[in-house]
């Protein structure tokens, strides 16, 4: 009997282990299905595991990404999520969010109609996708209707006191904002822009807005490509002779609008094997006199194709103006024209870096 008594309690005990063991693996088995609905994911030992996004813009589970903090022209923000409706302001902002793939996160671009060729760039479909909201003047309504989370603009790039549009006044609104860094003020100063050179400026732009919206290997990319691109031109240009000199003209007709060493065409200029005459201005886009043009005497001209004033139009003015009559690029016909968003900070940059320094070759001194 005693035997047979211990056989029953061998038996019992089994069947309570066994029980238990159910009970865990059903345990394990709600919990995985709970963790899978919040987007983590389970491994077989049933520990949650967060899985960390790939830097493309691709959710894949719960992302350990976000809260992120950024800087821009020295102000910190810090982002729980990625904006969902930006408005950009200018065609060369619009595109650094094209080239990023950021179409999806944007309510609509504001810019002025275009001359250039939007088909020659990879970014071309983002004209496509995202809507042109207005070629005027961004305003506050515009965004508001508009629902923006974001706004992408910079100063005298849509912000500016005198038409009361400023990253304070959008923040009243509940509105964000991002200041193209190219424009970013130095020294406290209203009036000056540029903390850094201008491509590094766009590079800055790429990397931060890449963290913004989790899209830093794309951004990475772009740089990565970017720089090779103006590197090549850079191979290209001749070791031996004197670099041409060269004056960016934007427009003006009493005084001619310029860039200074802060603004794109400083470095289109001097990566494409030029000399910038106006490198000393420490500001970005500024007017100077036709006498300091006259005294600098630029071997060659860039014109700013934009605007109401025609290319061509500011080739035969500046032919024409008797004071430019004895410049060395007037003498000899030495202008090139390069459009707006190839100057302005825009992923076009390293684009017009190359074009520009297979002109320059032809002129280059001995």
């Amino acid at each position: 009997m005693a035997t047979a008594a211990a056989r029953t309690a061998r038996t019992l005990t089994a069947l309570v282990a066994a029980v238990a063991r159910t009970a865990r693996t059903l345990t394990a088995l709600v919990a995985a299905v709970a963790l899978a609905g919040c987007g983590a994911e389970v491994d077989d030992s049933g520990s949650e595991k967060k899985t960390e996004s790939k830097g493309d813009g691709v959710r894949r589970g719960a992302s350990a990404h976000y809260p992120v903090t950024i800087e821009n022209c020295g102000v910190k923000t810090t982002y729980d999520k990625a904006p969902q409706r930006v408005v950009t302001n200018d065609v060369g902002i619009a595109e650094i969010m094209f080239a990023l793939g950021l179409e999806d996160h944007m309510a609509g671009y504001v810019a002025p109609d275009y001359k250039g060729d939007r088909e020659a760039v990879a970014w071309k479909d983002g004209y496509k996708k995202v809507k042109w909201l207005s070629k005027k003047e961004i305003t506050k309504e515009i965004v508001l209707d508009a629902k923006a989370d974001l706004v992408f603009a910079g100063w005298n790039y849509g912000f500016g006191e005198g038409n009361g549009f400023t990253p304070a006044s959008l923040e009243k609104l509940g509105i964000g904002s991002y200041v193209l860094t190219e424009s970013c003020r130095n020294n406290g100063d209203a009036k000056s822009r540029g903390v850094m050179p201008p491509l590094e400026a766009l590079y800055t732009d790429l990397e931060t807005l890449g963290k913004v919206f989790d899209v830093e290997d794309r951004a990475a990319k772009l740089i990565a490509g970017f720089k090779k691109q103006v590197a090549d031109a850079q191979a290209q240009v001749p070791k031996d002779g004197e670099r041409p000199s060269v004056f960016l003209y934007d427009d003006g007709r009493d005084k001619p609008l310029t860039s200074g060493m802060y603004a794109g065409p400083h470095d289109i200029i001097t990566k494409a094997g030029g000399d910038h005459v106006m490198k000393d201005l420490k500001d970005s886009w500024v007017s100077v006199s036709w006498e300091t043009v006259v005294e600098r005497n630029p071997d060659v001209i860039v014109i700013n194709n934009y605007g109401d004033v025609t290319a061509e139009q500011k080739k035969k003015f500046l032919k024409s103006y008797a004071p430019l009559a004895g410049v060395s690029a007037i003498k000899n016909d030495r202008i090139f024209v390069l459009d707006y968003v190839d100057l302005v900070e825009s992923p076009r940059n390293p684009a017009a870096i190359a074009a520009l320094s297979q002109y320059l070759k032809g002129v280059r001194k001995s």
